[in-house]
């Protein structure tokens, strides 16, 4: 059994990669968690130069990654919120997918896919659940579970959050003199909610419910 682990976060080793490499290192079977920090990877430009045999003819970090996808058993796939969506990067990723289906090829049909998101731990109207689901399900993956996690806004390291009144920081305690422990997002193994849905999943997985 193959696990791939991608982590579409622009910030490496925070929270969608903490949670995407929890959840792989409670499935049996190699793992593999590739962060997509710092990586090039462009939009389809639809070119359909993909047409013929199913690889994307862009040359960039891509190509790679999208290997190992058709090698994988099962993919972890997380994405952070930005703007009520996932980012750009992780959705140039998976927008990338489009070279395995000509044909009715489908590269990736019959994985198992699973999705982390950051939606504040709100695992309801999550919008870049319902954005992944998207992909995996057009690429006729089976998707068999999600974790919302609490996500850490760019508002608390951004040097001017303490004051700004556009910023989350204010809009949850109100300008302040600096941002001090007790105001910060709770760290990933802080997050008993977070961990108790990986705890759901992965029962549900090894009991054969999913």
């Amino acid at each position: 059994m193959k696990i791939l682990g991608i982590s579409g976060s622009a910030r490496k080793g925070r929270i969608i990669e903490q949670t995407v490499t929890a959840i792989a290192g409670q499935l049996e079977g190699s793992v593999e968690i590739i962060s997509l920090t710092g990586k090039r990877i462009n939009g389809c430009t639809g070119c359909t130069m993909c047409a013929l045999d199913n690889i994307c003819k862009q040359s960039d970090d891509w190509n790679s990654i999208g290997q190992k996808m058709t090698e994988a058993d099962i993919i972890i796939f997380g994405a952070p919120n930005y703007y009520g969506m996932m980012n750009a990067l992780s959705h140039a990723c998976l927008e990338r997918t489009f070279s395995f289906r000509h044909g009715g090829a489908f590269s990736l049909k019959g994985k198992r896919g699973i999705i982390v998101s950051t939606s504040r731990g709100k695992k309801e109207n999550d919008p870049v659940k319902e954005n992944v689901e998207r992909f995996m399900r057009s690429n006729q993956m089976e998707v068999i579970g999600h974790v919302a996690a609490t996500g850490y806004d760019q508002c608390y390291t951004c040097g001017i959050g303490h004051e700004c009144v556009y910023g989350n920081v204010v809009r949850k305690h109100g300008i302040i003199d600096k941002i001090e422990k007790h105001h910060l997002p709770l760290d990933f193994s802080e997050q008993m909610t977070t961990h108790e849905q990986i705890e759901e999943l992965i029962q549900e997985y090894k009991g054969g419910n999913i």
